[in-house]
This record gives C-alpha cells, structure tokens and sequence, in this order.
C-alpha cells in the first residue's frame, strides 16, 4: 500500500481544535446574528491558516487574490491536499444558512467521490461540528484518536463536505468510506458550472440532519479545500467570501 495514501480522510485532519471560544448558551431561531467570516488572509492575522492534512501528503497551494474588489482565495492543487481553515464558533440556530461561492476552470477528470482511490474535488466548503465523542462507537472513537495522532491535532465530532461531483446528482449525499462522522453533499456535479462563479446558500440544521439524523451541536469553524492527492491530477479553484445568514431575511 502506497504510504502516501494510507489515511485518505478530508476533514478528519482539517479542523485544530485548540484555543476554540467557548459556546454560549442556546439561542432561539429568532435571535439571528448574520456574520461574515473574516477576509481570506495568509498572513494569520484575520484568523485563517493553512492546515496540511498529512506529513505523507504534498500541500496544496493557497494565495490570496483580488478580483472586482473582493478578497478571494487561489487553490492550486498538484497531486496534494490541504485545507484553508478558519475557527469560527457559532451556534447554527442563530444564523444556519451557510453563503460561499467559488469559480473552477476544470474538474479532476478522474475523480469519483465514492471511490477511496479516486476520491478528490476540485472545490469543498468543509464544516466541522462539535458534539459528545462517547456517543460514538469504539470503531470511530479509535478512528478519530488514530486521526488526531497521525495530524498532531483534534479532530471535530461531526463534519460536512460540500462538494463539486463529476457525476452524482446536487443534493446527494455520499458517505465518508474513512468515517461514520464524514458526510459529502454535492452541491454542484458535472461540467455545466466550470469557468463561471456558482453561488449557494445551504441550511446547515437541514443538510446536517439529512446526513446524520440529528440536530447538529455548535460548528467549530469552515475550511476550503482543493485537493488531487488520489489521482495524481492538477487542479485549481477561486473561492469567494463566506458568510453565515438568517434562514429568511430579516425584516426591515
């Protein structure tokens, strides 16, 4: 077995749990508090940061660009994988609906997101969620305590991908072959969206009950990533400002 690729599990790796502010206490729906995530920054001061997955992976490349005047972040992807990721704590109740957009000028030709082996996107908006690990089986506990040993970092109970698919249908869900607690949404399959910027607004109470039959806990932060660890590919993505939103907009 290729060493490189023994542990090909994105979004167990992504999220340091370190130095997370602590929650505060349950909000109602009508209590909603719209938020930008910080501008996309390389320099750490705005709070986001390379997080590599593995010191067996090659990184992904990530640049900050402007375009129209928005501040916008640059994958670059050559047989790599890594995450751009931003704690951001917040309770989904009090702003659910998730808000990114990206521009991708071509997918992974090879990539299929049910195959282990062939398991890459040329976008993902990763969401990882906090919650109770005694809960989960002894399986996944050890699977979870293997990912925090083999990243150096903690790993988040629950985790959301959405992803751009070369074949399944928007709206499926694909199951992690890695983890019980790794869920893929497709929000965008096929060719028909390379080379213009696609926009999506996802209710994460709604999408992270449809992938693990529950209410979601507090979310602990985003990350994007751009990855072609398993092909062996190029690729590359733009992603736009996230903001988390009302369910509904806010009266004036």
């Amino acid at each position: 077995m290729n060493a490189r690729r023994r542990f090909d599990a994105p979004g167990l790796f992504f999220l340091p749990l370190v130095a997370v502010v602590a929650s505060a206490g349950p909000a109602q729906a009508t209590d909603c508090a719209p938020r930008a995530m910080p501008p996309f920054d390389a320099s750490g001061a705005g709070g986001w940061a390379h997080a590599p997955l593995s010191k067996l992976k090659r990184d992904t490349k990530y640049a900050v660009a402007k375009e129209e005047g928005r501040t916008l972040l640059k994958a670059t992807a050559e047989d790599s994988a890594s995450a751009f990721v931003l704690l951001a704590r917040s309770d989904p109740s009090k702003a659910p609906v998730l808000e990114w957009s990206w521009r991708v000028p071509a997918l992974v030709e090879k990539a299929d997101n049910r195959d282990p082996k062939k398991e890459d996107s040329p976008a993902r908006l990763i969401v990882g969620f906090d919650g109770d690990k005694s809960t989960l089986s002894d399986a996944e506990q050890r699977r979870l305590a293997l990912a925090k040993s083999m990243s150096g970092r903690d790993v988040p109970f629950a985790t959301l991908m959405y992803i751009w698919s070369n074949r399944d249908p928007v709206g499926t869900v694909i199951p992690s072959a890695h983890s019980e607690r790794l869920r893929m949404i497709v929000v965008e399959s096929g060719a028909g969206g390379v080379g213009t910027w696609r926009s999506y607004r996802r209710n994460l109470a709604e999408d992270y009950r449809q992938a693990f039959g529950s209410a979601p806990g507090p979310m602990l932060g985003v990350a994007v990533m751009t990855d072609t660890d398993n092909t062996n590919a190029r690729a590359e993505a733009l992603y736009g400002p996230i903001r988390l939103a009302c369910a509904a907009p806010i009266p004036s």
